[in-house]
């Protein structure tokens, strides 16, 4: 098992390292944020001058260094817009990305499970063509505009949540249900195929033949391995709500990291960008390291066949 962790850890670092150099190149083919930084009519010394003391005119592999080398210390630079630390804007924002993204995973799998375990094992009826009928209905509502109807109905027309902003918990309800309605569809649909195909194995007919009751052949034999590809999923797109909720973010003035990742390219302020990136990607690795750890706990087989 310790065997398992540290050579996750170690691909880890391998991921962080390519992706700060990846992201650091690329964002620097953008352009010049030294000509948005000065007036249009700064003279050539004025920008050299801020060009050097911003360090843009070292070539880009010595930027790169020196960016690694304060970025380990945790010093990702001076926001070039804002003019605070990077990171310091990041903490700012990031428990507002987090509530939201737990919020919607909380509200998509506590009703996609079930549902999607009723649908397996009810297969052909009314009720599970009723439910994949609806996930297809959730999976086709773009968020952008499921978003704007609930603000209509229950914002504007019943005036019993508000419009926009963080507060209160009444703040979070329709972001993160616009968000989650996607999830919960994908996670439905997701969750009836893997059970569909579980409740057909020899070890599932076994277990029904001993005389096992069918809610302890579902929840201890069937659902546990079932779990599996749920978890990959939803460990992924966990890692993708952090930063990835930019619509939503944007329709309900949700002050989270992903409208101040867009907002940071617009004005190509490096520091900032490269911040995010890195802030963004490690939350995305952790969060995958723990899917690993929790695949050993459902398949201890895993670590295993890992470790020979």
């Amino acid at each position: 098992m310790g065997r398992y962790i540290l050579k996750r850890l170690w691909h880890a670092v391998y991921v962080m390292v390519g992706i700060s150099m990846i992201s650091f190149f690329f964002i620097h083919l953008s352009g010049d944020p030294v000509m948005l930084m000065l007036p249009a009519d700064a003279s050539h010394q004025e920008i050299e001058e801020l060009r050097e003391r911003l360090g843009f005119n070292d070539p880009i592999p010595v930027q790169y260094l020196r960016f690694a080398s304060n970025a380990v210390r945790g010093d990702f630079g001076e926001s070039l817009y804002y003019h605070v630390s990077a990171m310091e804007l990041i903490l700012e924002r990031l428990p507002a990305s987090l509530e939201l993204a737990v919020a919607a995973m909380v509200i998509a799998l506590s009703v996609a499970v079930p549902i999607g375990i009723v649908s397996a094992v009810r297969r052909n009826s009314l009720l599970d063509m009723g439910s994949m009928l609806g996930a297809l209905l959730g999976l086709s509502m773009p968020h952008f505009w499921l978003g704007i109807m609930l603000i209509l109905l229950f914002s504007v027309k019943l005036g019993w949540l508000p419009t926009s902003g963080r507060g209160s918990w009444a703040h979070l309800v329709m972001p993160s249900l616009a968000l989650g309605m996607g999830l919960m569809a994908m996670f439905a649909r997701l969750t009836r195929s893997v059970m569909l195909e579980v409740l057909g194995q020899d070890y599932v007919r076994t277990a029904r033949a001993k005389g096992l009751k069918e809610r302890l052949v579902i929840g201890k034999h069937a659902l546990k391995n079932a779990l599996i590809p749920l978890v990959t999923v939803a460990g992924m797109q966990f890692g993708f709500l952090i930063g990835g909720t930019v619509i939503i973010e944007t329709v309900f003035a949700w002050p989270g990291v992903g409208r101040l990742v867009v907002q940071a390219i617009f004005n190509r302020d490096y520091p900032l960008v490269q911040a995010c990136v890195l802030v963004l990607a490690v939350i995305f690795v952790v969060v995958n390291l723990l899917v690993d750890l929790l695949y050993v706990h459902l398949d201890p087989q895993i670590s295993y066949l890992e470790e020979k």
